[in-house]
């Protein structure tokens, strides 16, 4: 009877795993016949040339000739991107790619891992050596894609964009192996052409259409109409721009993401089609009725096939296409019916409306909705949604898979293949912060879990320029088979990014590999700080690394001076990691001030008040150094869009609000606040000095605190004004880096000698306990 059961389970478990066996190889054939279409429209030669291209603007045309570049289609597996290096007996490196793509990933690969090259958006570090090292490797990739990108990207790094800065964007996607990416720009000029077409007033249009830096959320139906209206220059500079964007990302082989409808339409809708059924959307965030709820036309409705499929056809006429399309039309915005029945009528709609323009069209949505409402999106709504729509027509992004993964909860979503994709960051704000130990893991887990859809990594950060280390890590899993020892990639980042190995930059680094760059908790995480919040009595900061163990590690990594000191990249990140210790201080700092304010201790109140007020000031001063941290810029690339002076307002005042109130009364405040030069200076510390004033009153006069007053005053005396103000701000840097990052550890930091464990304190004569 033993032998009996014992075989019998055999049996069974060998049937299983042949069931799965066949399982898998019917969701690669599913996958292979459905996304194996979706590949570059352009020829091996053009791609080829491409990526010369991109070799010769990265270094320059002399020395790009010692790199052989060849397109090379069989080179390996189908729907995996391949390279192979190698060094030829002339001692020119010769690089094969299945693409344009994999060429310039190999190029990068070669100079990365065997120049000690670093590539990054805070600038680049290129030193080769005289003699190019022998190399002979072959690299696949692990996955059919490398996404690019979030919808809000856009509005919150690429907003003021012009060609210049796009084609390094792009440049820098084909290095890291980018091969699909959104490519969003001029959608607004395609629904204006539809707009006229189908009669409505201009009034109409522009009170729906946002203004450039809140296009992301009009275009998802959050807001209509604020910092709006679109100009015939902006909608005419836009078209120019997105040919531009789509030829150079098609010569490469990178695929663009393209936009289709998702339902949000003009309330004028309501006067051209009094009988189509139309829903108002809910308030987003607070908005007053003037820049919210514009109206979702029902899928259901015969109208948004119609609207759908002109607005595609329209977008396609003029621009091409790829397959690949992008709408969200529940981002933050709850469904108005939570049957089943509803809701797969809605996804069969949407995606109906793209497959009657498109037969191969393929639906690619940010799964950003299951996270942020996971109360009403329950398993089962879920997979009605998702399975309206053919098996491998639907491609998910798991959008914050490094805190928030849904595709374990969502079994894989249901047969619809997904990408791992990291988060990161939101609304562009500066702030050290990483989950390195997680995406060295659960890529892989993700990957390789049963019945895993996963056919791609990516990167959807809300904004860019920040924490660039956690970025090429997780570029890395792209091809990497196993994990990685963090502490030694860091100390390899280190090297790279410097040029040269530095015992105080490697200190530095794995210190901060294990401990800001290794948070593994499930805190929503903003990228808050003290100095960065409206001011209040009840500002809770937390941070997962220990304080004191960070500010001994900058005193570590200012000594790296005397060996980097002239390196540019070195001085962005004294500036960074001087610009985060201060914000550390600043919490340490503000908890004081409560202290004595509750204590009623004026003396010492005075004394720690005085202490962040002047740390606001170092802070506009180092922050001035650095060339990536200037508000200038941002205001001067907005500004340099206009044509005129009203339009030059205008989006100045887009440029500046954004950053700040994010909406006409702070509805959303502060959520993607820059800590730059000029934003410390007039807007942040004003803000603080303003609140401590009032404090102090508040204990002299023996008064209650009136906090309705003091903060109707902050927003009517220093928030407000701040966006409508047109002060001009420098483009240039002011002071050396290096100079004024020790004078200010000088003052607030009590140092150990760099033998000694990271531990120190604040100084005790800067702040006064009570």
């Amino acid at each position: 009877m033993g032998i009996t059961t014992s075989w019998f389970r055999l049996f069974i478990i060998i049937f299983g795993l042949l069931v799965l066996s066949c399982q898998c190889r019917n969701l690669d054939i599913v996958f292979q016949d459905t996304l194996g279409h979706i590949k570059s429209r352009t020829s091996p030669e053009i791609q080829a040339k491409a990526a010369k291209d991109v070799a010769e603007r990265l270094l320059g045309k002399e020395i790009s000739k010692m790199f052989i570049m060849m397109l090379d289609t069989d080179l390996g597996p189908v729907g995996k991107d391949t390279f192979k290096i190698t060094k030829n007996p002339l001692g020119e490196i010769e690089i094969r790619g299945t693409s344009g793509v994999a060429i310039t990933w190999g190029l990068h690969h070669y100079l990365k891992n065997y120049c000690n090259v670093h590539i990054s958006w805070d600038g680049t570090q290129i030193a080769l050596p005289n003699t190019l090292p022998e190399v002979y490797i072959k690299v696949i990739s692990n996955d059919r894609f490398r996404y690019y990108q979030n919808v809000c990207t856009v509005g919150y790094s690429s907003a003021w964009w012009q060609w210049q800065q796009w084609e390094r964007n792009i440049d820098w996607m084909a290095l890291n192996g980018i091969n699909l990416a959104l490519a969003f720009t001029a959608q607004e000029a395609i629904w204006q052409r539809l707009y006229q077409e189908l009669n409505l007033t201009k009034e109409e249009i522009d009170e729906h259409l946002g203004g450039p830096a809140f296009l992301p959320w009009a275009r998802m139906g959050n807001i209509r109409g604020f910092g709006g209206p679109l100009s015939s220059n902006w909608h005419n500079h836009t078209i120019r721009l997105q040919h531009q964007i789509l030829r150079r990302m098609r010569d490469l082989g990178i695929v663009p993401v393209l936009p289709a409808f998702a339902g949000h339409v003009p309330r004028g809708f309501a006067r051209l089609f009094p009988n189509a059924n139309m829903t108002k959307i809910d308030p987003w965030n607070k908005f007053e009725d003037k820049y919210c709820c514009p109206y979702l036309l029902e899928p259901t409705d015969p109208l948004f096939r119609m609207i759908g499929e002109r607005f595609l056809r329209m977008y396609i006429d003029e621009f091409g296409t790829d397959h690949i399309y992008n709408c969200d039309t529940f981002n933050e915005n709850e469904p108005s019916n939570n049957e089943l029945i509803y809701l797969r009528n809605v996804g069969y709609s949407v995606f109906s409306a793209m497959n009657a323009v498109d037969s191969k069209a393929i639906w690619l949505m940010q799964a950003w909705l299951f996270v942020h409402d996971i109360t009403f999106w329950t398993k089962s709504r879920v997979r009605a949604f998702l399975t309206s729509v053919p098996t491998g027509r639907m491609l998910v992004l798991d959008l914050q898979s490094e805190q928030f993964p849904q595709y374990g909860r969502l079994k894989s979503y249901y047969g619809q293949p997904f990408i791992w994709c990291m988060l990161h960051n939101f609304g562009g704000t500066l702030g050290m912060f990483g989950s390195a130990q997680i995406i060295n893991q659960r890529t892989f887990e993700g990957r390789n879990m049963n019945g895993s859809t996963m056919v791609g990594t990516g990167l959807t950060p809300e904004g860019i320029n920040q924490n660039y280390v956690i970025y090429e890590l997780m570029n890395e899993m792209a091809y990497r088979h196993a994990p990685v020892d963090l502490d030694n990639w860091f100390e390899s980042y280190a090297t790279r990014r410097y040029g040269a190995w530095n015992e105080y930059a490697v200190a530095a680094w794995r210190h901060l590999g294990r401990t800001v760059y290794n948070f593994i908790g499930t805190q929503k995480i903003r990228g808050h700080y003290v100095i960065t919040r409206r001011p209040s009595l009840n500002i809770s900061s937390w941070i997962w690394y220990d304080r004191k163990n960070f500010y001994s590690m900058w005193n570590v990594f200012l000594k790296a001076r005397y060996g980097r000191g002239n390196n540019t990249l070195y001085r962005h990140d004294v500036v960074d990691i001087t610009r985060q210790a201060l914000q550390l201080m600043a919490d340490d700092i503000y908890v004081t001030i409560l202290d004595c304010y509750n204590k009623k201790n004026i003396t010492a109140f005075r004394s720690s008040a005085n202490a962040l007020l002047e740390l606001f000031d170092d802070l506009e001063s180092i922050l001035a150094s650095g060339s990536n941290f200037l508000l200038g810029t941002w205001l001067a690339q907005a500004k340099d869009m206009a044509v005129d002076e009203e339009e030059r307002r205008s989006y100045e005042y887009n440029a500046r609000n954004q950053i700040t109130l994010w909406g006409p009364n702070g509805e959303i405040r502060d959520y993607a606040n820059k800590q730059w030069s000029g934003v410390m200076a007039d807007y942040f510390k004003p803000r603080w000095e303003l609140f401590l004033k009032a404090l102090e009153k508040s204990l002299v006069q023996r008064t209650e605190l009136n906090l309705t007053e003091i903060n109707d005053r902050i927003f009517h005396e220093i928030e407000q004004p701040f966006t409508f103000s047109t002060k001009v701000y420098p483009i240039e840097t002011k002071g050396d880096t290096i100079d004024i990052a020790m004078k200010i550890i000088s003052k607030w930091f009590k140092g150990e000698s760099a033998s000694s464990s990271l531990s120190s304190s604040l100084k005790s004569s800067s702040i006064k306990t009570c």
